[in-house]
């Protein structure tokens, strides 16, 4: 019999730009345990090229970007939200450099660019890392907190409900070949997006949407699920990722251009490649439907010639090193490029606070919806969210929550030789399938038959998931059961974890992109090609239930 030993004030789950900034901003006497699937670089942050969007130059205001904000978002931000963003964007911007982010500079001024839907030049960048400086920098200082434990390669189960108030108390954790029960005072979820549920995404590998996924096993209300912008230029070259080629390489001045090298998205909106990130990828997603022999597999060109080439050189050194290393010199030739998912508006509603609706949990990032993207997020204003909203948990009150001492049982699980392959090679299918279905089923392009047939494809995949001897045995642990010796499926359990998470979130996606009848902002019905003043509401859902709110 053994207690449980593993406790912090506050968990910490992910380590992108949200978790990170959220570790550092917790009051010092915190202890805070800070937990990554991976290594604590690796995350969707890390990869981030563009830039953070701040009103930082006497040209600007927060007020523009307050307006370019509400504008990009199709009527679905809340302005609270949006105000307390851009206002509190300077000061946020103060602490990275304090911190030792080392924005790009002209002279002493930090340098500004343009991105799509801006009105002002007002995006931050280091080179074209951005992310990268942001997600290091701030590494480096959790590292340096005697107050911060950071648990690596471990990864979130599900939450732990105390179960007379179903406060959050803690989460179920599965590291170094056992799974645990660990208490904490209060979890904040900050695991990113889950852009692995579709087939073409600009994600890292860890984005599968786990905090969304175990929040709404929980009960937790979440927002506007159906909302997934989809970046129109990723990469498009066989055996290599959706490498993103960042929105302000257009900014700079680069063309899209088509087969013919015609400047085709000019046909779709009058601002051409600078259109809203939505309306270009639906661009080139309708100009391969109707031109392409095989538009599923087809690419439209990113012409960055008309930059000049130190412009380039200076401002985009990893956009050539990376094309370059895939055969495409972008100095001489344009770029292969389509579209792929990117970044989820939707997410778990929290508040100002970064409150949920369950007590003691709290959610930070794109995990999140605070109502700052609305229906479309403006570019570059992620990075932003993480930081202005993190910046928040130094003002938590944490309650003085008590669990008394469990004693646990000590649990063994094995499978057979022919079980475990049975069950990896059904996992490793179930894997590979639900993005698939995804990207054909609710990706750029939706309608209600697609959207349908996905569902009960999703609802049949999920009764055989939870059939696995596996998944019956990992679903019906307590907390009185805390210390397990699971070896025998050590290898297994990230995939089942993974794959149970992409399941549920195909399902919530799939099912409120049916639920809302309209297109508006990233989300976009063939069936119902217009925005509707009665959709002019935010899609909540909880548990099974799915209704519109203000």
């Amino acid at each position: 019999m053994n207690a449980v030993k593993n406790e912090f004030d506050v968990l910490v789950v992910g380590a992108g730009a949200a978790g990170l900034y959220t570790a550092l901003c917790l009051p010092k006497e915190t202890r805070v345990g800070l937990i990554t699937k991976e290594t604590i670089s690796l995350s969707a942050s890390d990869w981030a090229q563009g830039g953070i969007a701040a009103a930082v130059s006497p040209e600007d205001s927060p007020q523009l970007h307050i307006e370019d904000t509400l504008k990009a978002g199709a009527g679905l931000c809340d302005v609270a939200a949006v105000e307390f963003l851009a206002t509190n964007a300077s000061v946020c911007i103060k602490s990275l450099v304090d911190l030792g982010v080392a924005f790009d500079r002209h002279g002493n001024n930090l340098a500004l660019t343009l991105e799509a839907a801006h009105s002002r030049h007002r995006v931050l960048h280091a080179a074209d890392t951005t992310g990268r400086e942001v997600t290091t920098t701030l590494a480096n200082q959790v590292l340096k907190r005697p107050n911060i434990h950071v648990i690596q390669q471990a990864l979130a189960l599900d939450l732990w409900l105390e179960p007379e108030t179903q406060r959050c108390c803690g989460i179920s954790l599965f590291h170094n070949n056992q799974i645990t029960w660990v208490h904490a005072a209060a979890v904040v979820l900050a695991t990113g997006g889950g852009g692995q549920v579709f087939a073409q995404t600009t994600n890292p590998a860890v984005s599968t949407g786990d905090g969304v996924a175990i929040a709404w096993r929980a009960g937790a209300i979440l927002r506007d699920l159906e909302f997934v912008q989809f970046h129109p230029t990723a990469l498009t070259k066989a055996g290599a990722d959706r490498f993103l080629i960042s929105e302000a390489v257009r900014g700079e001045g680069a063309h899209l251009i088509d087969d013919q090298r015609r400047r085709f998205a000019f046909d779709y909106h009058e601002a051409g490649e600078l259109a809203p990130r939505d309306i270009v990828s639906r661009a080139i997603y309708s100009h391969l439907q109707k031109n392409a022999s095989d538009p599923s597999t087809a690419n439209v060109w990113l012409d960055m010639r008309p930059i000049p080439k130190e412009t380039i050189r200076y401002r985009f050194p990893n956009i050539v090193k990376i094309c370059q290393f895939w055969g495409v010199d972008v100095f001489s030739t344009p770029i292969p490029v389509a579209p792929a998912a990117h970044y989820w508006m939707g997410g778990i509603v929290s508040d100002l606070t970064n409150s949920t609706n369950i007590n003691g949990l709290y959610a930070v990032g794109e995990t999140a919806s605070t109502g700052v993207h609305g229906a479309n997020r403006l570019a570059s204003n992620s990075l932003l969210e993480c930081i202005v909203f993190g910046a928040q948990m130094a003002n938590i009150k944490l309650e003085q929550v008590k669990i008394s001492t469990i004693e646990t049982n000590t649990v063994d699980f094995t499978l057979s030789a022919v079980q475990l392959e049975s069950c990896q090679v059904y996992l490793n299918d179930l894997r590979e399938n639900i993005p698939r279905l995804m990207w054909q089923s609710a990706g750029i392009c939706r309608e209600q038959n697609l959207l349908e047939s996905a569902i009960t494809t999703v609802e049949t995949w999920q009764r055989d998931f939870n059939s696995l001897p596996l998944s019956q045995f990992l679903v019906a642990l307590r907390p009185t059961e805390c210390v397990f010796n699971i070896s025998s499926v050590e290898k297994l359990l990230r995939l089942w974890a993974e794959t149970r998470n992409l399941l549920d979130v195909a399902y919530l996606i799939l099912k409120s992109a049916g639920f809302r009848t309209e297109s508006r902002g990233g989300h976009y019905r063939t069936d119902f090609p217009s925005s509707s003043s009665d959709w002019e509401l935010h899609t909540l859902v909880q548990n099974q239930l799915w209704y519109k709110s203000k």
